[in-house]
C-alpha cells in the first residue's frame, strides 16, 4: 500500500514509521494508503534541518529567492492538473474545484515572487546632525503551519512561499487526511532549485502538532482549522514564546434584503452554501432573509438544488463531490437529525441520497432548513458539511444585529440593490470580509485573509501585505558616520537639531 511519509532536509523520510494513519478515496470509501505519523522525534529532525538551512538562506541575496520562487510558479503552472487530480483523489472535490484551489494558492507564490519590492524599507535622512534612521525588515528564524484537511493545496499556499521568500525556513504539517499534495509541492521546490532544509515536510497528527508547538527553535506558527484548535494553538505557542497567526473557524451569514436580485441571491446561495460539499471555512451556511424575501428566494434556491449534481470529484458533469471522512459524514447527519428534532422545517433533506455505483462513499446530499432560530444548534456550531439554514428577520437591523451577535466573525454577503444599504453594512458590521453582492469575499494575494472575534487568534490576518509583516520584524537603525571634527564628551541628553 501506498505510504505518503515526511520530505526533511530535501529528501523522503526513509526511516520506518512507527505509527501510520489511513487515507481514503471518499467517492469510493476505499482505503487508497497511508500516512506516516510523526512524534517529536521527526519534528526534532525537520526543526534541526531548518535551523541549519537559515542561516545560508537568511543570508541569500533577496533576487535569489525570487527567482525559485518564479521557478517554483512555472512548475506549478506546468503541474497543476497533476496537482488537482491528487487533491480530487484524496479531499474528494470537484475537479474544477481543485483547480481553482491550486489556482487561488499559485495567485500567494505569484504575490511572493516580488518579495524584494515587498522587503524595501523606509529611509529619513539628517534626522539629526549627520544622522540617518531606516528601518529594515529581518527574517525570523524557522516558522511552522499547521494546515486544515479542506484545502489541502491552498492553505499550505498562504504560508510558506512567503515565509520561504522573507528569509525563513518552513516545517510544515498537513492535514494526515490528504497529504500527498504537499508532498508533490516539496518535490518542485526542490526541482526550482530550493536549498535542503529550506522547506520540510512532517505528516502527522495531534502528537506532531503539540511537538511543534513546544519547539523552541520554532519562532512563528501559522495555523488555519476550527475555533477550539485554534484557541489551542494560540494559547500553546504563545506560552512558548512564539509568534502565531491562528485562523479559526466560521458561521457566514448572506443577508437578502427585499430588493434584491433574488435569481443572483439564489445562485449564491447555493454556490456558497454547497461548493465543495460546504467544506469551506467562508462557506455561506445562514441566509438572513428580511421581510418577504424568503418567500421568492426559496423556490428559487430549491429549482436550483433539484439540477445540482452529487457524484465522484473526477466524473465529468460532477458538482458537488462527497465529503472528506464516513465519520465526518456521520456527524453532519447527526446535525440534520438535531435540526428536524428542534423544530427547523426541512426542504431540502440529503440524507437519502445514494451515487449509483458508488454505495460506499462518503456522500451527502444538499440540504435545506427553513425558520431555523438562533438557539438551533444547526445555527450556533460550524457544521462544515452541505447544509443550509435560513433565518427569518422582520428588518435590516434585525438582521444586522442577529450577525454582529454571533461570535464568529470570518466572512458575510449581504445581498442588495439599494446603496445606501450595502454602505450601512459595510460600515456596522463586526467581520473582517465582506461581499456586496459578492457570496465569498475572499480576497486576491495582494490584500491580506482574515476574520474577527472568534475566528481568529493571535491578530495577525494571513498571506499579502500582513503575511510579510507576520514572517519578518522590523529593525530601525540610527546611523552616524564620524566626521573629521571631533567635539568631545558629551553626557547630557542628545538633543536633535
Amino acid at each position: 500500500m501506498n505510504t505518503i511519509t515526511h520530505w526533511i532536509d530535501g529528501r523522503t523520510w526513509d526511516e520506518a514509521a512507527e505509527r501510520t494513519g489511513p487515507v481514503f478515496n471518499p467517492a469510493t470509501g476505499a482505503r487508497s494508503g497511508e500516512v506516516a505519523l510523526a512524534g517529536p522525534s521527526e519534528v526534532d529532525a525537520a526543526v534541526r534541518a531548518a535551523r541549519q538551512a537559515f542561516e545560508g538562506w537568511r543570508r541569500a541575496p533577496l533576487t535569489r529567492r525570487q527567482n525559485i520562487m518564479f521557478a517554483y510558479r512555472e512548475l506549478l503552472v506546468r503541474r497543476r492538473l497533476d496537482m488537482a487530480r491528487m487533491l480530487t483523489a484524496e479531499h474528494g472535490k470537484t475537479l474544477d474545484d481543485a483547480l481553482g484551489e491550486v489556482q487561488r494558492g499559485l495567485e500567494v507564490v505569484e504575490f511572493a515572487c516580488n518579495i524584494a519590492h515587498l522587503l524595501k524599507g523606509d529611509f529619513s535622512e539628517q534626522v539629526s546632525r549627520e544622522v540617518d534612521t531606516f528601518t529594515i525588515r529581518q527574517p525570523l528564524g524557522v516558522a511552522a503551519g499547521i494546515t486544515p484537511f479542506n484545502f489541502p493545496a491552498m492553505v499550505p499556499m498562504w504560508m510558506f512561499p512567503i515565509a520561504i521568500a522573507c528569509g525563513n525556513t518552513f516545517v510544515l504539517k498537513p492535514s494526515e487526511r490528504d497529504p500527498s499534495v504537499s508532498r508533490l509541492n516539496a518535490e518542485l521546490l526542490a526541482e526550482a532549485g530550493l536549498p535542503d532544509g529550506v522547506f520540510n515536510i512532517v505528516q502527522g497528527d495531534k502528537q506532531a502538532v503539540d511537538a511543534i508547538l513546544t519547539h523552541p527553535d520554532i519562532a512563528a506558527v501559522s495555523f488555519v482549522g476550527s475555533t477550539p484548535i485554534a484557541r489551542y494553538v494560540y494559547e500553546q505557542a504563545t506560552r512558548n514564546g512564539k509568534r502565531v497567526q491562528a485562523l479559526g473557524g466560521a458561521k457566514n451569514h448572506m443577508i437578502v434584503l427585499p430588493d434584491a436580485d433574488m435569481d443572483l441571491a439564489a445562485d449564491a446561495a447555493v454556490s456558497a452554501g454547497y461548493g465543495s460539499a460546504g467544506e469551506r471555512c467562508m462557506a455561506i451556511s445562514v441566509v438572513v432573509t428580511v421581510g418577504d424575501a424568503a418567500d421568492r428566494l426559496l423556490p428559487k434556491v430549491r429549482e436550483r438544488l433539484a439540477d445540482l449534481v452529487v457524484g465522484p470529484g473526477d466524473a465529468e458533469g460532477s458538482q458537488m463531490g462527497p465529503l472528506i471522512t464516513a465519520a465526518h459524514r456521520d456527524r453532519v447527519a447527526s446535525y440534520i437529525d438535531a435540526g428536524e428534532s428542534e423544530g427547523a422545517v426541512l426542504m431540502e433533506d440529503g440524507r437519502s441520497l445514494v451515487v449509483a455505483g458508488h454505495e460506499g462513499g462518503f456522500f451527502l446530499g444538499p440540504t435545506l432548513f427553513d425558520r431555523v432560530s438562533s438557539d438551533m444548534s444547526i445555527y450556533r456550531d460550524e457544521i462544515f458539511g452541505p447544509v443550509l439554514s435560513v433565518v427569518r428577520c422582520g428588518s435590516y437591523q434585525e438582521a444586522i444585529d442577529l450577525i454582529n451577535g454571533n461570535p464568529y466573525g470570518n466572512g458575510t454577503a449581504v445581498f442588495t440593490n439599494d446603496g445606501g444599504a450595502a454602505r450601512k453594512f459595510q460600515s456596522d458590521i463586526s467581520v473582517g470580509m465582506v461581499g456586496i453582492n459578492v457570496p465569498i469575499p475572499v480576497p486576491l494575494a495582494f490584500y491580506s485573509f482574515g476574520g474577527w472575534k472568534d475566528s481568529i487568534f493571535g491578530g495577525h490576518s494571513i498571506y499579502g501585505p500582513e503575511g510579510v509583516h507576520f514572517y519578518t520584524r522590523p529593525k530601525v537603525v540610527i546611523s552616524r558616520w564620524p566626521d573629521p571634527i571631533h567635539r568631545g564628551v558629551d553626557l547630557g541628553f542628545p538633543q536633535h537639531g
